[in-house]
């Protein structure tokens, strides 16, 4: 594969927001993966200022909470969020589960690939703010860590 085709697909990926890029012509095959910090920095903000639907089966937070201790871990990509990795298997975690950088706390599905997420952070796992199954953006609020 020459390496103006390479730049081509480099290009797609940027022209695409692709987080991963797999080839196979024949014997050759290529993936390509960029991997950018998963937590925004505006996200934090955002979180005390707009509201966000309660996971199902928990109740809404009484709004005199102080919710300034909690930090919001964000998806790195564009994907569906999957909180175990079959849908036979346990979750990755749980509320009120502790939490290490390396800890793995849910799959994202991007174009057929399945991306572990870690919780780049130590905590402890206070909410899950979305579904098993559901859609999610680059950046949006997966989990809130203590």
């Amino acid at each position: 594969m020459s390496t103006e085709r390479i730049k081509e697909l480099l290009e797609l990926m940027e022209e695409h927001a692709l987080a991963e890029l797999e080839l196979e012509e024949g014997d050759f095959k290529l993936r390509l993966a960029k991997h950018t910090a998963p937590a925004m920095v505006a996200a934090a903000p955002l979180m005390q200022h707009a509201p966000t639907p309660a996971p199902v089966g928990t109740e809404q937070e009484d709004p005199a909470v102080d919710n300034s201790d909690l930090t919001p871990l964000t998806s790195p990509i564009v994907g569906t969020f999957y909180q175990a990795s079959s849908p036979e298997a346990a979750p990755f975690v749980k509320v009120g589960d502790t939490v290490t950088a390396d800890t793995v706390v849910c799959i994202v599905e991007a174009m057929k690939v399945m991306n572990e997420i870690k919780a780049e952070k130590d905590g402890v796992i206070a909410e899950i703010l979305v579904k098993n199954g559901e859609a999610i953006e680059y950046g949006q609020p997966l989990f809130l860590l203590k």
